[in-house]
């Protein structure tokens, strides 16, 4: 093609030449990605997210990036099957603001959503590219030929061009053609098949390089000291107390005080011996206290979200089921402390980062250390996975800052404390919820009223610590996310309406969290459906059946019922037996994944201890890349979510958080883990879609509905501890 650029050319243009890479270290940065360096990062370009190497191996470009969810496996599976070639030909690049274009935050549960439909049709267009040129040098029509196993080959059989020879060592220099035509799914091969992830084996060998493992020559190990309160202002360092540890030095900007040592310990002993005074501060209002700060404000805003029929008017006449449903503070808790490394000098900063958001996350560096956008780097390493923001950006802040003022690169290692008591946190949520139902069992009118801080702040707008002590100004954090979402009852009801309060400012700083806002809604909102259901005297399955038109979501929910055995009980008497099943079901967001879940649970009354014994969920996100890594990611989902339901609640007085470790904040063990059975729809001829966040948002309900099941107590605020279960129980 015209198009194609001689390699002589590329170079002349500032463009760097890719080699072939002898094998493709899919996830972790190839030895030699460097060479690629100055391609194109435009969205636009297919040789933005695509390039043939020497050898006729494919090199994908991910701004998404795989923080444990897969992607390593499905992204390359989805280019592997538009171009023709087996996905052990593929190296993944992922992350690296230098190498891979701005595909957003993986966030959303937009990685294969959004960041592998984006490179799938890249791919396409350059599959249509190199048939073009097989077509073109052997004067064949393009109809007449088709790729696989990593050559175009004439239809008819005989003729044979592999990549190399038709563009090895060249660029396409074409723009992705959003009407390439995709493979149509009843040819593939490698789509929808149980790949094995490239990073398991490193990371149950311990083999896997983490953030945390990641060294560069001339590092030093940093440690920040953190004052006794939030929002406590520095007064004063004796710098001479640190003296009798070899090659320690302390950086003070403002109120940003850190160490910095050749040596990681002697980094530790510097941060421990240091004697800093603070002047005191109690701004925050202790967990105690979150409840009711929800009701009474201050507000920002209110809202209407939802709006049909006459709820209020419908409500009025009617016998009302009406309840309350809290979600307290909750950490990341991430199971690794977060880790950062940074090399800030001669005008250029590198930040190894565990980062979400590396594209965003680079402009809040450039900004903060007034940098040009170009000279600052953001590289991807994996770290301990978040969903959400821990406290990586935080910790590679702190390194960035301690890297410029001793000029060479910095290592900061977050501790247990730390990642407990400074990263950012999932916000609180209340919702009031009130309903009725018909003579003939029918959902007649419902409300939600919701209180929410609006203040739930992300990347590239996340006040980070660092910068805030050191008094660098950061854009306002005021994005709301979307933890306003499934608020509303995915049944027909012809009087609903859904109300929020949005609250100014948060208890702690607010982070995104796994499905936000969405968790919290989810369980009130199939609570009371099931109060509800209670109320009308039905199975809430088949209220849920007769209420619910979707195919879809009808498929996910009858699946469910089958998996579990579940037998309508037209009038339930709960709280005989200590055993109880719960249902719950969500559209995420009202356009995504569909996700049925039920489960099996034993309530001891004495103690109130919570056994749950069995999980079964049917899920459908369309399209299924890998059916294997999708079951991994649903079984995260559950877990972490049961362990948010039964356990996780952030502790805190006026001045700080006080759980700062596994006794305070106790989070879900093996001996716990229930039998999770999932049963997948699978759709390939629907667009996929994401499966980072929905099988979350049932867990809580179908818990609260099966312990109602047991032994009649109805919880309505999270975690469910034994105290809250004897509460309710009296």
């Amino acid at each position: 093609m015209n198009a194609l650029l001689t390699r002589r050319a590329f170079l002349q243009a500032g463009g760097a030449l890719l080699v072939t890479f002898a094998t493709p270290a899919v996830g972790q940065q190839l030895p030699d990605a460097d060479r690629a360096l100055g391609k194109t990062l435009d969205t636009t370009d297919v040789d933005g997210f695509i390039a043939i190497n020497a050898d006729g191996s494919v090199t994908v470009f991910s701004g998404k990036v795989d923080l444990g969810q897969g992607l390593r496996i499905a992204i390359p599976q989805m280019a592997a099957e538009e171009l023709g070639i087996g996905v052990e030909r593929i190296a993944l690049i992922e992350g690296d603001t230098a190498l891979t274009p701005d595909q957003g935050a993986t966030a959303g549960s937009s990685g294969i959503m959004r960041g592998g439909v984006q490179i799938r049709q890249a791919a396409a267009t350059a599959r249509e590219a190199l048939i073009g040129m097989a077509a073109a040098r052997t004067g064949r029509q393009p109809g007449e030929f088709d790729i696989a196993d990593g050559a175009v080959r004439a239809k008819s059989g005989g003729e044979k061009l592999r990549f190399a020879e038709l563009i090895g060592e060249r660029r396409f220099a074409i723009k992705v053609d959003p009407k390439a035509k995709l493979r149509d799914p009843a040819s593939y091969q490698v789509v929808g098949k149980p790949l094995a992830r490239p990073d398991i084996p490193g990371k149950v060998t311990g083999r896997h390089r983490y953030v945390q493992d990641f060294r560069i020559d001339g590092m030093l190990h940093g440690r920040v000291v953190r004052p006794p309160s939030v929002g406590a202002k520095l007064e004063s360092v004796d710098e001479a107390s640190i003296e009798s540890v070899p090659g320690a030095r302390v950086v003070r900007i403002k109120d940003f005080v850190g160490v910095v040592a050749p040596d990681e310990w002697d980094a530790v002993t510097a941060a421990r011996l240091l004697r800093t005074r603070w002047a005191d501060s109690t701004v925050l209002l202790g967990d105690a206290a979150v409840r009711e700060w929800l009701r009474a404000g201050p507000f920002e805003a209110n809202e209407s979200l939802v709006k049909k029929g006459d709820a209020a008017q419908a409500l009025s006449t009617a016998k009302k089921v009406s309840a309350e449903f809290y979600w307290p503070v909750q950490s990341h808790a991430s199971m690794g402390p977060s880790c950062a490394v940074a090399d800030v000098r001669d005008g250029k900063a590198t930040i190894w980062s565990a980062s979400q958001a590396t594209h965003r996350f680079r402009e809040t560096i450039a900004k903060a250390l007034a940098l040009p956008k170009e000279s600052v780097r953001v590289v991807y390493l994996d770290g301990s996975g978040c969903y959400g923001m821990n406290g990586h950006d935080d910790a590679a802040a702190e390194a960035a800052l301690l890297s410029r003022a001793v000029g060479r690169p910095v290592r900061v290692q977050w501790s247990r404390a730390d990642e407990h008591g400074w990263d950012p946190k999932a916000p609180p949520q209340l919702l009031a919820l009130e309903g009725s139902v018909t003579s003939s069992g029918t959902i007649d009118a419902w409300r939600t009223e919701m209180w929410i801080p609006k203040a739930t702040a992300s990347l590239p707008h996340m006040p980070l610590l660092a910068f805030d002590a050191a008094g660098i100004a950061q854009t306002p954090g005021i994005t709301t996310g979307l933890i306003s979402q499934n608020g509303d009852p995915p049944y027909a009801v012809p009087n609903q309406e859904v109300f929020v309060h949005w609250l100014k400012g948060a208890p702690l700083r607010p982070s995104n969290f796994r499905a936000p806002g969405k968790v919290a809604n989810c369980f009130a909102v199939e609570s009371f459906t099931d109060m509800l259901a209670a109320a009308a005297k039905r199975d809430p399955i088949e209220l849920r059946v007769q209420a619910l038109s979707d195919p879809r979501g009808l498929e996910v929910i009858r699946r469910t019922a089958a998996l579990i055995g579940w037998q309508p009980r037209p009038s339930p008497s709960p709280g005989a037996t200590g055993k109880g099943r719960g249902f719950a079901y969500i559209h995420y967001k009202h356009n995504e994944s569909y996700v049925a879940m039920a489960m099996e649970a034993t309530v001891d009354k004495a103690s109130g201890a919570i056994r749950v014994q069995r999980i079964a969920c049917a899920h459908d996100c369309g399209l299924v890349i890998n059916p294997d890594a999708l079951r991994a990611q649903i079984e995260g989902n559950i877990l972490q979510t049961l362990s948010r339901t039964l356990y996780e609640e952030v502790k805190f007085d006026r001045s700080r958080v006080t759980s700062v470790d596994w006794e305070g904040y106790p989070i879900l063990r093996f001996p716990d883990v229930p039998e999770i059975v999932i049963e997948l729809v699978t759709r390939p001829h629907e667009p996929p879609l994401g499966a980072g966040e929905a099988s979350a948002t049932p867990v809580p309900a179908a818990l609260a509905n099966a312990v109602f099941d047991a032994v009649g107590a109805r919880l309505t605020t999270v975690p469910f501890t034994r105290e809250r279960v004897r509460a309710a129980l009296a």
